[in-house]
């Protein structure tokens, strides 16, 4: 298993440069100060649709907790990036040799996926589902994770995402009588 995924690591790391200017944008763009505005406007904007308010707010509740959970693992089962171990790797970015164990990159863009997936279903759900894939792809293009790391981060970002939202529905379910008893329409049947 171990030689598919080097396999796979080499074949991706190794695609043309042509690609990088989009995958170092997907890779690297939440730290630069335009692509955080956007996305607080987007987020914003989804928060206010009736339609995709649960999810953006399981995205924005996953996103940070998922990220957390990949850290705990990078720092209980220490696995090395490529780009620590291999002489080989293709390194488009700074050189990382912090561990890599699971992606947290590609963990913080599944767990908003899976949150609209799991929550909203629509066109929004399938964009950050093709964000969230392409993201985990530039990972391993830029050099800095392993396929399985890729892999492990898009599980932990799902499961993070799928555990809030049965919560959210469930608090959701729970509040949905006393939302209907405090309409006036709930009142004027009660007297």
């Amino acid at each position: 298993m171990q030689q598919l995924d080097l396999a796979i690591f080499r074949w991706i790391n190794t695609w043309p440069d042509g690609l990088e200017p989009l995958f170092i944008t997907l890779s690297e763009g939440n730290k630069w100060m335009p692509v955080r505005l956007l996305l607080l406007a987007i987020f914003g904007y989804l928060v206010y649709r009736k339609d995709t308010r649960l999810a953006a707010i399981v995205a924005v509740i996953s996103w940070p907790l998922a990220n957390e959970v990949c850290d705990i693992f990078k720092n209980t089962f220490q696995m090395m990036r490529p780009s620590a171990e291999l002489a080989d790797a293709v390194i488009r970015v700074n050189k990382l040799t912090s561990f890599g164990t699971a992606s947290a990159h590609s963990a913080n863009m599944m767990s908003v996926a899976a949150a609209f997936l799991f929550l909203a279903r629509g066109p929004w759900a399938y964009a950050w589902l093709v964000i969230a894939i392409l993201t985990g792809i530039s990972r391993i293009y830029i050099g800095v994770h392993y396929p399985y790391q890729v892999l492990y981060g898009w599980a932990v970002g799902a499961i993070v995402a799928i555990a809030i939202g049965f919560i959210a529905r469930e608090i959701q379910r729970r509040r949905a009588p006393q939302d209907e008893a405090e309409t006036p329409e709930a009142a004027s049947t009660t007297l």
